[in-house]
């Protein structure tokens, strides 16, 4: 007798659990079929087009060849599909293409050039670990040779019309020397010396037809990306209003020609502080100046107002949905 109810006990504790997983068999592909239809009717991700032709600074770039091709697709797909820094370069252009692109105009630089920027550096005043500084990550030598002021208390690399200034003139050297924008640029990351020995060492004459390092060989493609998709982004999927963009910021300008013994005081006399005149003067690299030889500095001061909760206020149609980069 007791043996049956063993017998009985084991039988129901088996179907129990097979009757339980078969269950939760079940319920977890109704909850994966679920998921999986949620998904595919919110969120995908496609393979991105390549434009049919493609030009850089007005020259064909060559999509007929493969590697060519496949290098463009390549940062085609990791600039689009990193959407948060791809966002705030969109952003960031709003306010700082303007500034840009008059002075690449004025210099006889490509429009296209201004893409350089973001790619060596974002459209931020950053340092990189060989020591270039800026948005157009100017080197040390590189800007003394050609003017800026570099030192601990001034460092013109920051000052984005002077640095501008700056990259426009090693740019025109270089085409000068290559007659070609695309080797210019790759000039302008690997070094004019460098670029000449790959030239000469592989008996090539187009930035196509180079092996270079991996950051060089990706640079000019990194450039060409940034155009195709900041020029039309929401063909790549960013769609954002105009209040979304960062506007520019409305300032005045003060010249100055003495030493600053603290640039605090020096903002309470201009109705704004410290943190705000670093941020429209961000070549100024500390909190005073000795200015020996009273030299002129044109000094940026922010508008009142310019820290207004609801910027928004003063763009027009601020809801009004964007559909290319060139506002």
């Amino acid at each position: 007798m007791q043996k049956t109810i063993k017998i009985l006990l084991v039988a129901f504790a088996v179907v129990g659990i097979s009757t339980l997983f078969i269950y939760a068999g079940k319920m977890y592909r109704y909850d994966i079929r679920k998921y999986n239809a949620l998904r595919d009717s919110t969120y995908s991700v496609y393979a991105l087009p390549i434009p049919d032709s493609v030009t850089f600074a007005g020259e064909h770039v060559p999509l007929e060849y493969f590697d060519v091709r496949e290098a463009l697709d390549k940062e085609l797909h990791k600039i689009t599909y990193w959407h948060s820094q791809t966002f705030l370069y969109l952003k960031r252009a709003h306010r700082y293409f303007p500034v840009i692109e008059k002075i690449l105009e004025k210099n006889g630089i490509p429009d296209d050039f201004k893409y350089l920027a973001v790619t060596e550096s974002g459209l931020t005043n950053i340092v990189s670990p060989s020591g270039a500084a800026g948005f157009w990550q100017i080197m040390k030598k590189t800007g003394q040779s050609y003017g800026l002021e570099i030192n601990k208390e001034i460092d013109e690399r920051y000052n984005l019309e002077k640095a501008s200034e700056t990259a426009c003139k090693y740019l025109n050297d270089m085409h000068r020397k290559y007659k070609n924008w695309a080797l210019a640029a790759a000039a302008y990351n690997a070094g004019q010396g460098n670029l000449d020995k790959q030239l000469k060492r592989q008996k090539a004459e187009s930035y196509y037809d180079l092996l270079l390092n991996t950051e060089t060989a990706r640079y000019v493609f990194r450039i060409i990306a940034f155009k195709i998709i900041m020029e039309n982004p929401q063909n790549f999927g960013f769609k954002f209003r105009k209040r979304d963009l960062y506007p520019e910021i409305p300032y005045k300008t003060v010249i100055l020609d003495s030493a600053v013994n603290n640039f605090a005081d020096y903002a309470e006399q201009f109705e704004t502080n410290y943190k705000m005149l670093k941020f429209f003067n961000p070549w100024i690299r500390d909190s005073f100046i000795t200015n020996k030889n009273n030299k002129k500095y044109t000094i940026k001061i922010p508008a009142k107002g310019c820290r207004s909760e609801d910027y928004s206020k003063n763009i027009e149609n601020p809801d009004s949905i964007i559909n290319n980069i060139n506002f």
